[in-house]
């Protein structure tokens, strides 16, 4: 059965996202998504269907495997946050310490360029912190998603140490090197090339 370019095509994802608004869990609704899909694929054969299933995202995943260990661990680290009790704990500190909505969204944007390490655990973090505080004054859970995306990778990107810089220096370290004027026999040195970069990046998202 082949469903190339047919409305069928259509079910694996109609199926995940009713799955996810159904269920509300949106990791286990994509997995039977991509089943779903796998099945239509192999012409419902659900041996060939899981083999395909995992020869595909093994092959899509390849080199970005360090991305997804390293998004699993923040995630991680959040949850361990957020059991502790230490983000509620700030939450509860802050509702009592702030007493405004422009005091919400400043505290908000400054803890936002505070953890300039990684912008992925910058809005995990920042977003399970202040989300209680600003609910309290009304704060739109989008203006909440604004500010977070505003202070997230723009600020880690001019940030001389955290993984954007690390990302852009490892990707760019050619073009920094000519912006320097540097011949290219001789190295450069990465603080020089991430800050060679800095004037040239518009928006870091």
């Amino acid at each position: 059965m082949d469903v190339t370019a047919t409305v069928w095509t259509l079910l694996p994802p109609i199926i995940a996202i009713a799955l996810a608004l159904i269920t509300k869990e949106v990791y286990s609704s994509l997995m039977i998504g991509i089943l779903s899909g796998a099945l239509l694929y192999t012409g419902f054969h659900p041996l060939k269907a899981v083999e395909t299933t995992f020869t595909i995202m093994g092959s899509k995943l390849g080199d970005n495997i360090n991305i997804c260990i390293f998004l699993v661990l923040l995630g991680i680290l959040v949850s361990l946050i957020t059991k502790s009790g230490a983000s509620r704990a700030y939450g509860e500190w802050a509702v009592k310490t702030i007493r405004s909505r422009r005091g919400a969204s400043f505290a908000t944007s400054f803890l936002g360029m505070f953890i300039f390490v990684d912008d992925y655990f910058n809005c995990l973090t920042v977003g399970t912190v202040m989300r209680p505080v600003t609910d309290k004054y009304s704060i739109s859970r989008a203006k909440l998603a604004y500010i977070i995306d505003a202070t997230a990778a723009p600020v880690c990107i001019i940030a001389p140490i955290s993984s954007w810089a690390a990302a852009v220096v490892s990707a760019g370290i050619e073009h920094a090197g000519r912006l320097l004027a540097v011949p290219q026999d001789h190295p450069v040195e990465p603080v020089r090339a991430a800050h060679a970069g800095v004037p040239h990046l518009a928006d870091g998202c």
